[in-house]
């Protein structure tokens, strides 16, 4: 007999994406899987009731889609309330900023997968929900900005005149990075990119942008092909070579972030005054404080004639194609916890599995969680 799953309609403010779409239903059915889905959940992405009907979910309330299901497919971990003791919640839940919220997941006896924490191997990168969002916000970040610039992004030639292209700096060469290089090269612009890891110097290169080079003495690769975090005397002479750069672009897209960890300050409140009246930054690191010091998460501000943007969970403007490449990401992350029969096997032996696992039988079970839960409550004493 299979497991059943549910799909609860976003209650996170300004969350419009689903958990699933209709299109990846015929996985978890085939699999032996019951679905269950609030009335209304796929609404804000253009996927009404029927077409999951169709496609064999039962359509109920919030309430019956609690009771029924053993799993919970979310976007947001909500809060457990509610929740039945032994239920399993998958989704995102920041748990390396938020370790307070697995704990009410442990107290609640509520057992919580993180997909944030999916590691990067190559097994598991149809899994990797930070690669497929942070695709969706670079390129969003460009439009943002193309929008938001009082200049044309392609050079035109008209009967009035040329009009020269827009120049570009990306920060962070992530799967964010990249994407906002390939979207401004497509709109026209003159594109450069800039990262602490001198290893991605070709990615940049080969998407035809130019490849900012800056001295830091040693390579700014930590863990898991993340960027690491700097000393003071790298962030200093970082900076420095930076605001050089910085006066000669009209735009400039931020996207530098340490997991966990308040986003580093790459542009500083004098480097935005050095920069040319119009310009425009988008910071996509704002949610965890901003690349840019002027930055406001959630709002636009005008500072010495430069817009800075502060853009938040900018996935969830585009709900239609990030909900289905998300709906992707989970039903294949639960899919490698299946048996054969659509029963659900938590093997701890399963890197995946080990790795997402937050909170199981009343207790917060990963280390890192663990250890930040236990900085807290130190702070408390």
């Amino acid at each position: 007999m299979g497991i059943s799953v549910g799909v609860l309609k976003e209650t996170f403010p300004g969350e419009r994406r689903v958990a699933i779409t209709p299109k990846v239903l015929d996985t978890l059915t085939k699999a032996g899987v019951e679905v269950w889905i609030e009335a209304g959940a796929g609404n804000e992405s253009g996927l009404p009731d029927e077409e999951y009907a169709a496609r064999g979910a039962k359509i109920a309330a919030a309430d019956e889609v609690r009771e029924k299901a053993q799993v919970l497919l979310t976007v947001r971990a909500p809060e457990p309330t509610g929740l039945q003791k032994g239920q399993i919640v998958i989704g995102l839940c920041d748990p390396l900023s938020d370790p307070e919220l697995a704990l009410r997941y442990a107290q609640a006896g509520v057992t919580l997968f993180s997909m944030e924490l999916v590691p990067r191997i190559t097994r598991a990168q149809s899994m990797d929900v930070l690669s497929s969002m942070a695709s969706i916000a670079g390129y969003k970040a460009v439009l943002l900005a193309a929008t938001t610039l009082p200049r044309l992004f392609p050079m035109m030639t008209t009967a009035a005149g040329t009009v020269p292209p827009a120049r570009v700096l990306v920060i962070g060469a992530g799967v964010a990075g990249l994407q906002a290089i390939a979207t401004s090269r497509r709109l026209g612009a003159v594109v450069c990119g800039y990262d602490v890891r001198a290893a991605v110097k070709e990615q940049i290169e080969s998407l035809g942008a130019k490849f900012v080079s800056i001295t830091m003495g040693a390579s700014g690769e930590g863990q898991g092909g993340y960027a690491r975090a700097l000393t003071e005397e790298e962030i200093r002479s970082q900076r420095e070579q930076m605001a050089a750069v910085l006066k000669e672009q009209d735009v400039v897209i931020t996207t530098a972030a340490v997991p966990g960890r308040k986003a580093p300050i790459l542009v500083t409140r004098e480097m935005v005054h050095g920069m040319s009246l119009g310009s425009v930054i988008v910071d996509l690191a704002a949610e965890r404080g901003g690349n840019c010091e002027v930055t406001q998460a959630g709002a636009t501000v005008i500072e010495h004639g430069v817009t800075v943007m502060g853009p938040l969970n900018l996935p969830a403007s585009v709900p239609s194609h990030a909900s289905q490449l998300y709906g992707r990401n989970i039903v294949t992350f639960l899919k490698n916890m299946l048996t054969k029969e659509g029963a659900l096997n938590i093997d701890l032996s399963d890197e995946i599995t080990r790795e997402t696992l937050v909170a199981r039988d009343g207790e917060v079970v990963n280390p890192r969680v663990q250890a930040l839960l236990g900085v807290a409550a130190e702070a408390k004493s």
